[in-house]
């Protein structure tokens, strides 16, 4: 692969994984996001945005898009704010749809014009298999299924621009938020792990290599999809926590 990508939330975990992938593909990286990669390339461009303020998010995706030819997006920023119904407030909710819906909205409104002008684009949006329902995800899970929805709708829109629109759906996945709350070798990281078909967690190079996919020029008869990067907990039914 060749050209520009823009990935947020690309400083740790998935969105890590996803920018390192590309690296390793041939793609130049762009990460968005409030705090530096953690990993350096000759590649890698880091521009400091808080996603959640529309004027910052929107400035900073025109300036990119004016500088850069942007052929590639990874809306992977993402905000869980849990709780079970009694505990979900207005406020996390806001923040969960202005984090992971409304600045998908605003970069993917940047990026396509360049894209449309090139007749090419691969957009992905990085959703999560509590968008089927999950106990204790009431503002998660309404912000996740949002971006599947906004997915189906924009690759409708794209697809005769030769623009594909995409959505990731991760499962249990081990990342250091993951970790900490699950601690390896604990009793209740081995109760998710019972509930996960394949009985292991998931990696973020798992979930980064089906993104890839999805962004690769060879998958332009896929667009408007949902994959499930879950262990098949997607089909068991489990909330895999």
């Amino acid at each position: 692969m060749e050209g520009t990508a823009v990935v947020t939330g690309a400083s740790s975990g998935i969105g890590e994984a996803i920018a390192r992938h590309l690296l390793d593909s041939g793609c130049t990286v762009i990460a968005l996001q409030r705090r530096p990669p953690r990993i350096q390339h000759a590649r890698l461009n880091f521009h400091a945005v808080d996603l959640v303020d529309v004027a910052a998010a929107r400035n900073a995706a025109n300036e990119i898009a004016s500088r850069h030819a942007v052929r590639y997006l990874v809306n992977n920023a993402g905000a869980n704010r849990p709780g079970m119904l009694e505990q979900a407030t207005p406020e996390d909710l806001d923040y969960a749809m202005a984090l992971n819906v409304r600045a998908a909205m605003i970069l993917t409104q940047a990026f396509v014009p360049g894209m449309r002008a090139a007749g090419f684009g691969r957009i992905v949006n990085m959703s999560s298999r509590a968008a089927m329902g999950k106990t204790g995800r009431t503002v998660y899970s309404a912000a996740k299924a949002g971006l599947i929805g906004m997915t189906r709708t924009l690759c409708l829109e794209l697809a005769a621009a030769g623009i594909t629109v995409n959505a990731v759906a991760p499962g249990p996945v081990a990342t250091e938020l993951f970790d900490h709350g699950h601690p390896p070798g604990g009793e209740k990281r081995q109760h998710v792990i019972d509930s996960i078909p394949v009985k292991r967690v998931g990696t973020p190079d798992d979930v980064a290599r089906a993104v890839v996919f999805l962004l690769s020029p060879d998958s332009g008869y896929i667009t408007g999809q949902t994959l499930f990067v879950c262990g098949g907990t997607s089909v068991s039914g489990s909330g895999g926590e």
